[in-house]
């Protein structure tokens, strides 16, 4: 039924309890198969109910995940299930490849972009001892190769800044969570030149009446990401763009609570 895409034969099967994460003589579960040909109504309906997203197949010429089988076939929603579901993007296949590095041999950069965001560790090789960022290189896949760059050179001065950007992730999640109403986060998310695509594909998981605060909290880690490899100061920022969307109020509360952790010197303020 997975493998053929048949939404409503998953769907009763699994009411009626069938083992989810029943396998093939290959180790081929149906995350597996739907991951394959990117059916991804099928692989909403097996990830809602708990099957088991890392299983490594038995195919002589894989042994790999969901995701390796759905970035291989460049099945760009069904990733985004995958990764949102607590995929590992560090496990690896019969090459000794992650998806990262699979994405980066072909050259897709929005299934690349998905897995940089979701902190992929950039440091692995494969059987080659070749990295990501080599892989794409020698593809000569220019773009990707600037944003595995990019990436890499955040990840380093995340590192050395990490108390203060925890502290504002905290914020941003208390932002998302609890302050930010109904549709606001896509007006900030315009304010900050957020494309529409890019909008729906943040919107495209739902999970339930309170999803656009998932959403919401998704966009300002997208934002903050952006704001600290370009430079910028991102409680500044983001303190424009509440009074931008007419949230002065909030723009205030937000900004004492930024600044809230004065112990390190380096904490970014608005003056």
């Amino acid at each position: 039924a997975a493998d053929g895409g048949h939404y409503e034969c998953v769907r009763l099967l699994l009411d009626s309890g069938c083992n989810v994460n029943a396998q093939t003589n290959r180790k081929m579960n149906a995350l597996h198969y739907v991951a394959q040909h990117g059916h991804d109504r099928e692989a909403s309906l097996l990830l809602k109910a708990g099957i088991n997203v890392d299983a490594i197949n038995n195919v002589s010429t894989q042994h790999c995940t969901p995701l390796h089988l759905a970035v291989f076939n460049n099945h760009t929603k069904v990733v985004r299930l995958l990764i949102d579901a607590g995929s590992n993007l560090n496990a690896t296949d019969i090459r000794q490849q992650t998806a990262l590095h699979i994405a980066s041999e072909h050259g897709w950069h929005d299934l690349a972009e998905m897995m940089l965001i979701s902190r992929v560790s950039l440091s692995l090789t494969d059987k080659q001892g070749k990295t990501c960022l080599e892989v794409a290189a020698r593809g000569n896949h220019v773009v990707l190769v600037d944003m595995i760059i990019k990436a890499d050179r955040f990840s380093k001065w995340e590192k050395d800044h990490q108390p203060e950007t925890q502290h504002f992730r905290s914020v941003l999640w208390t932002l998302a969570t609890k302050h930010l109403c109904y549709g606001e986060w896509k007006i900030l998310a315009q304010h900050w030149d957020f494309s529409e695509a890019h909008i729906q594909a943040i919107e495209q998981q739902w999970t339930g009446k309170k999803s656009f605060k998932d959403h919401g909290h998704r966009m300002l880690l997208i934002w903050l990401h952006g704001v600290l490899v370009a430079g910028e100061n991102p409680t500044k920022s983001l303190y424009e763009g509440l009074v931008e969307i007419s949230r002065t109020d909030l723009a205030e509360f937000i900004r004492q609570k930024a600044n809230s952790q004065t112990s390190s010197p380096k904490m970014c303020c608005v003056m």
